[in-house]
């Protein structure tokens, strides 16, 4: 039997939030498509998730999961889901209902009215400090700025694709899987669902909220353009530059008579702004290169463990 519309849910320690989610879900699920699953791709836990969706899985047929061999992290969960899921279209979203499934009828009457990609996008974040939404703000500036694709601002994971692009996904094995920036280079017809961003529904965020939305942006920077290493580049002229000139200015100064300390200060303001700029430089080729390593070793994104329900694909 064929599905509709697959959800497709990266999880690591959300025991308390999955049964109000499936409930969740279910509802509006049930009131717009004629047939649907609840895909989790689990990176193990030590909270007991693994076995709340067993249970539930018990009762629903609809749920079920893949249970990862380790902790992989978010992007690689998610690309598994998207890759074992069913459905004639997937929607991807955190079970912490701050991507509401209320919104879900929305992205499903937009796809059905001709568009490949719906993605959700916030207009507020409730429950985010103000640093962090300054982080995702700049992060979102530096990615549309430098890259290669435009990635919609204020926009997460949370959206439904078809299976047109989910197969198109499939050509892009990359290690360092960015499925905002991968759907945007994708292409097709894409469109927009607002929505305000609750507070999560219990627990707390998995990953640090200033330093994970600064790798998530690097990731997004990284991943879809070169044009950090052109950066690089005038910095390194920009430094050469402006020795010469303090160079100058100190012998023009000297030339017309004016007093002025030699020694330390000079040599240690020159050391610093050079030897910053090379760092600056060695750590941005550093990223890439550790990529193109990353990718030449061609590992798997993810080795799963086991499944929970349905059967095995």
């Amino acid at each position: 039997m064929s599905v509709e519309v697959s959800v497709v849910v990266p999880v690591y320690n959300e025991a308390g939030n999955i049964p109000e989610f499936v409930r969740r879900v279910t509802t509006h699920l049930e009131s717009c498509v004629t047939s649907h699953e609840i895909l989790f791709a689990v990176d193990p836990s030590s909270d007991g998730t693994e076995g709340v969706i067993e249970k539930l899985s018990l009762v629903d047929h609809r749920v079920r999961a893949i249970v990862l061999s380790r902790r992989f992290g978010q992007p690689a969960a998610t690309i598994c889901g998207l890759e074992k899921c069913k459905g004639n279209a997937a929607i991807v979203m955190d079970c912490d209902l701050q991507d509401p499934p209320e919104l879900l009828p929305s992205l499903i009457s937009k796809w059905r009215e001709g568009f490949d990609v719906v993605y959700a996008k916030r207009r507020h974040r409730d429950g985010e400090t103000r640093v962090k939404k300054l982080t995702a703000k700049l992060g979102y500036s530096l990615v549309n700025r430098l890259g290669q694709v435009e990635i919609p601002p204020n926009t997460g994971d949370f959206r439904l694709i078809n299976r047109r692009v989910i197969d198109e996904l499939r050509n892009f094995p990359e290690t360092h899987g960015f499925l905002r920036g991968l759907v945007a280079l994708v292409g097709l017809s894409q469109t927009e669902v607002l929505f305000d961003r609750p507070a999560r529904y219990s627990g707390t965020g998995k990953y640090n909220r200033f330093v994970g939305s600064l790798r998530i942006g690097f990731n997004g920077v990284f991943a879809f353009s070169s044009s950090l290493l052109n950066l690089s580049t005038i910095f390194g002229v920009i430094a050469a530059l402006l020795s010469f000139v303090v160079a100058f200015a100190y012998g023009g100064l000297k030339l017309v008579g004016v007093e002025f300390p030699i020694g330390n200060p000079t040599i240690v303001t020159l050391i610093l702004l050079i030897g910053g700029l090379q760092l600056i430089c060695l750590g941005i080729m550093g990223q890439y290169v550790a990529r193109i390593y990353d990718e030449s070793k061609r590992r798997p994104r993810y080795i799963v463990d086991r499944q929970i329900g349905g059967t095995r694909n």
